[in-house]
C-alpha cells in the first residue's frame, strides 16, 4: 500500500476574523455591523507569527522544512521560544538535508537521522553552550546543575521536545 501526503500552504496576511452582523433591529431597520468578541483563551503559539523577541521585529526562524513532518513542534514551547529569537531547528540539529529528503520511514525503512541528535547525557552540555551556568545558576536549576547520575536535563522542565513515539530506527 502506498500512502501519499500532500501539503499546501498559503501566506498569512492578517487576522481571519470577519465582522459579525448584529441581527437585532435598529432605529432605521438596517443590521448593524459589529466587531466580534475577542476570544477568552490565549491564542496558540505559532511559529509563523512575527517575533516579539527577535531582533528588529524580524520574523521568527523558518522551520517550515521540518514542520512538513514534525508539525507537533509548531506549538511546542521550546521550539516556539527559540524560533522567536530567530534560532530555528537547524541551529541545534544542523541543516539535516539528508534527513529531510529521506522519506523511507513512511514505507517501513529506517530513515536518516538529523545531522545532530542529543542523547540524554548530551542535552545539558548542548543547552549550556547558549545558556551558561552563570546565567542559569538559580535554585530552580539545582537539579540540572547537580552533576549527579540522577540529574535532570533541561528538557525535563523546558518543553516537550522529545518525540513521544519513534517510527523508525536510524541507519
Amino acid at each position: 500500500m502506498i500512502v501519499v501526503f500532500l501539503a499546501a500552504g498559503c501566506e498569512r496576511t492578517g487576522p481571519a476574523s470577519k465582522p459579525a452582523i448584529e441581527t437585532a433591529a435598529t432605529t432605521d431597520s438596517k443590521p448593524t455591523i459589529t466587531s466580534p468578541a475577542k476570544p477568552a483563551a490565549e491564542a496558540p503559539l505559532l511559529l509563523e507569527d512575527e517575533s516579539e523577541n527577535g531582533a528588529g521585529g524580524e520574523s521568527a526562524a523558518d522551520n517550515s522544512r521540518c514542520f512538513v513532518c514534525h508539525v507537533n513542534y509548531m506549538q511546542e514551547k521550546l521550539a516556539v521560544t527559540h524560533a522567536s529569537a530567530n534560532l530555528g531547528c537547524a541551529s541545534c540539529h544542523g541543516p539535516s538535508d539528508a534527513h529531510i529528503a529521506d522519506e523511507s520511514w513512511g514505507s517501513g525503512g529506517n530513515g536518516t537521522a538529523p545531522d545532530i541528535m542529543y542523547p540524554r547525557d548530551k542535552i545539558n552540555p548542548s543547552c549550556m553552550t547558549c545558556h551558561p551556568k552563570d546565567k542559569i545558576d538559580t535554585p530552580e536549576h539545582g537539579a540540572v546543575l547537580a552533576g549527579t547520575p540522577e540529574q535532570k536535563v533541561c528538557t525535563d522542565c523546558h518543553g516537550n521536545h522529545r518525540l513521544p513515539q519513534r517510527r523508525c530506527k536510524w541507519k
